[in-house]
């Protein structure tokens, strides 16, 4: 469910309308948990009960990890598909920041903003598409503004 200010259909709601009550995102109820997201997030992720991956709002630098540059799709105002399945969480930050997702085999992936080396892949590189960021075995990621954190299992 969604509601509020709607700039870049954020909302999810295949339009640019604000709501001041509660509305279902998509046709469906399989949604299990939204990604953690930073404050002013102009982008959605959420992950279904069959481990998809969805996302929808703003494309700054390919933050909606569907291979496509701002230029191609500025913003896409309902849930479209990240290749893949198995996703366990999601996160990112604001606009031109990068997005993390980590997958059920322990692998973490990265996409969109990473010019300040955020998204873990040794380069200042935008990625608009999922990357794998080195090493396995992670189980859980965070961010602040400009640094990205992750465990591993022992």
């Amino acid at each position: 469910w969604a509601w509020g200010a709607n700039a870049n259909g954020t909302l999810g709601l295949n339009s640019n309308i604000s709501y001041s009550s509660p509305v279902q995102v998509g046709s469906d109820t399989t949604w299990s948990k939204l990604a953690k997201g930073g404050e002013f997030c102009k982008w959605m992720m959420a992950i279904k009960t069959d481990g998809t991956l969805w996302t929808w709002g703003g494309n700054w630098n390919g933050a909606l990890g569907l291979n496509q540059a701002e230029a191609q799709l500025p913003r896409n105002s309902s849930p479209t598909q990240i290749p893949g399945t198995t996703w366990s969480d999601a996160i990112g930050v604001t606009g031109n920041h990068p997005r993390l997702g980590l997958k059920t085999d322990g692998t973490l992936w990265g996409w969109g903003g990473g010019s300040n080396g955020s998204l873990g892949l040794n380069d200042r590189t935008n990625y608009s598409s999922p990357t794998q960021v080195p090493g396995t075995d992670w189980s859980s990621i965070s961010f602040t503004y400009n640094s990205t954190k992750g465990l591993k299992k022992a």
